[in-house]
């Protein structure tokens, strides 16, 4: 890396809380046994050219902005009211891409539509990548900055970008992205750094391997002197703006509640955020901490994302100070559906996908968060009998799993950007006597999408996603399942951040609620728990294709005899109350026989 600006200028991320501080193709093409006719919609999502990317990034390495404290510019979020924190690491080691390959690195780049640089805003964050397309990192980050129209990540090197000696930006072998979509949790708190967690969406599927966020379940990783270990390039010193530029990594002892909140006070907000390290030294010798520049990457404890950077004290080596991280766990039930937000228009909708009785045609339904706009067509389905929407390998294109009349075969058909056309590959042979087939998510908790089924006989089984659209041997979960005329899933409907199913009783109409576990084979899921009554007079039709109204709780269509639909937004409770009441989505719906 070139002296330049950036060595001179950048500081770094880490706000002081409160007042004291493309998918290739996997398998076959489009194959005979698909309608090759049938004419789906193509998605369509829009991606910064690589001038635009060169400008943001030029822009944010001249930058001297810390992102969260940018006050000054009227347009952007509140600052914190308090002084600048450093996210650092001081004490750390280097190490390299390989043995961190979810490390990304977050640049943020506006010109505000000017031609003077005095009123640029240029800064940068880690991150994490959790998902082919998504970027778990800090909501002080995001808050407040349009990341679509000014951001860029950065993926699969060790070394911070830098500018060559003739101006030219240097990505060191790293993989460079625009930004599609962002959220950061809407109880975040720019004044108290509380609910600090925070998701990029990019517009393609990325290479580089991903690394699960932890479960709401998770206790041990957060045990008194359990070791885990940050990532960054901040800086590695409290007498210096510079700023790593090469990865580092540092081993972190957890701290009690009790500890953090001894030397934090109310600053430090139990359940919420979780301290590390060992008391700061007053100075860089005898201090291991996180500091600037490392604000939004990632704590990890046994391979798993434990804690999200989050603030600390002015130069990171205040005696006694310790890291402060956003705690996962508490937040797995709100971030878990935005890493599985897939649908078909992209908006963070879910959608919905019918046929036609009479005519066989397929639609989509795009939502619009409280009712359904108009239906766009996917062609002829003739050859189908069953459809349900998925996402089987993760690149943030919603696929379909179709089912052929004739003899059962079952195909996942996906949407390929490099060849900008649908696909068609073998899933499973003979399925034609299976009662039900369906995509819930990640229920055996390696964060792989997995497919289920039910055959004659009343087994429940799981297939093992592998993440590329293929599947594993299958597993049992259950027996006695020929009682449910209806078995339906698509997320997490109890707030946990697992994937969970709705049943339904045929002779008594009871519906129930099967809480994921996380775990594979008969333990997969918890004891039912009666959630409604609704036999088929009440309703003959369920459907399942996630959040529908985008708040990331999944939710449930039903039908009722006559046509109507209705949407239970979810609550995400995990009681018997997992639905508000009813909203109409409209009459007519008598019409389709099938729904996605």
């Amino acid at each position: 890396m070139s002296g330049g600006r950036h060595r001179r200028r950048i500081r770094l991320v880490l706000p002081v809380a409160a007042a004291t501080l493309a998918a290739a193709v996997a398998g076959a093409l489009l194959t005979a046994s698909a309608d090759a006719a049938t004419a789906v919609p193509t998605p369509v999502r829009a991606t910064p050219s690589t001038a635009q990317i060169d400008a943001r990034l030029s822009t944010a390495l001249a930058g001297d902005d810390t992102a969260g404290e940018t006050s000054s510019k009227a347009s952007l979020s509140a600052s914190t009211g308090s002084a600048t924190v450093d996210p650092k690491i001081i004490g750390g080691a280097a190490t390299t891409i390989t043995k961190a390959p979810w490390m990304a690195q977050l640049w943020y780049g506006d010109t505000r539509g000017t031609s003077t640089t005095a009123d640029d805003i240029g800064f940068f964050c880690g991150g994490a990548v959790v998902a082919p397309t998504k970027i778990l990192t800090a909501a002080h980050c995001v808050k407040g900055y349009n990341w679509k129209a000014h951001g860029a990540v950065i993926t699969g090197t060790p070394q911070l970008l830098s500018e060559n000696a003739n101006g030219t930006l240097n990505l060191h072998g790293g993989t460079v992205s625009g930004v599609w979509r962002q959220w950061n949790h809407t109880s975040y708190n720019p004044v108290t750094i509380d609910n600090d967690i925070a998701l990029l969406t990019l517009p393609n599927p990325i290479k580089a391997k991903p690394i699960p966020m932890t479960t709401a379940g998770d206790t041990a990783s957060y045990k008194t002197n359990t070791v885990a270990k940050v990532y960054g390039w901040g800086r590695t010193s409290s007498t210096s703006q510079n700023i790593s530029d090469v990865l580092k990594t540092a081993d972190l002892p957890i701290r009690s509640d009790a500890t953090c909140s001894g030397f934090y006070g109310s600053d430090f907000v139990k359940g919420h955020m979780v301290c590390a390290g060992i008391p700061a030294s007053g100075s860089d010798t005898g201090t291991t901490s996180a500091c600037n520049g490392d604000s939004g990457g990632p704590l990890v404890v046994g391979g798993r994302i434990v804690g999200v950077v989050s603030w600390g004290v002015k130069d990171c080596v205040k005696q006694g100070a310790y890291s402060v991280f956003s705690k996962v766990s508490t937040y797995a039930g709100a971030t878990y559906p935005r890493v599985e937000d897939t649908d078909i228009t992209g908006d963070n909708y879910a959608d919905v996908w019918v046929r036609n009785s009479s005519s066989k045609t397929g639609y989509h339904l795009p939502s619009k968060g409280g009712s359904l706009g108009s239906r766009v067509s996917w062609g002829s389905y003739a050859k189908w009998n069953l459809v349900v929407q998925a996402d089987l390998n993760r690149d943030g294109y919603q696929d379909l799993i179709q089912r052929r009349t004739s003899d059962g075969d079952v195909y996942w058909r996906h949407y390929v950007p490099s060849t900008d056309k649908w696909a068609s590959t073998p899933l499973a042979d003979n399925w034609k006597t299976r009662r039900a087939i369906l995509a819930p998510g990640d229920v055996t908790g390696d964060t792989l999408p997995d497919v289920l089924s039910v055959d004659s006989a009343g087994v429940l089984w799981i297939y093992p996603g592998k993440g590329d659209g293929k599947i594993g041997a299958r597993v049992k979960a259950a027996t006695n399942w020929t009682q449910y005329d209806i078995v339906r899933g698509h997320g997490d409907f109890n707030g946990d951040g697992r994937a969970d199913l709705i049943v339904r009783n045929k002779s008594t109409g009871a519906v129930y609620l099967y809480r994921g576990t996380g775990k594979a084979g008969t333990g997969a899921f918890a004891a039912r728990l009666k959630v409604a009554t609704w036999p088929t007079t009440t309703y003959n039709v369920f459907d399942t294709v996630g959040d529908v109204n985008g708040d990331g709780k999944a939710d449930l269509l039903t039908r009722t005899p006559g046509g109507t639909l209705y949407l239970y937004k979810g609550t995400g409770k995990n009681t018997s109350a997992i639905f508000a009441t009813r909203v109409s989505l409209g009459t007519g719906f008598k019409t389709y026989d099938l729904f996605g």
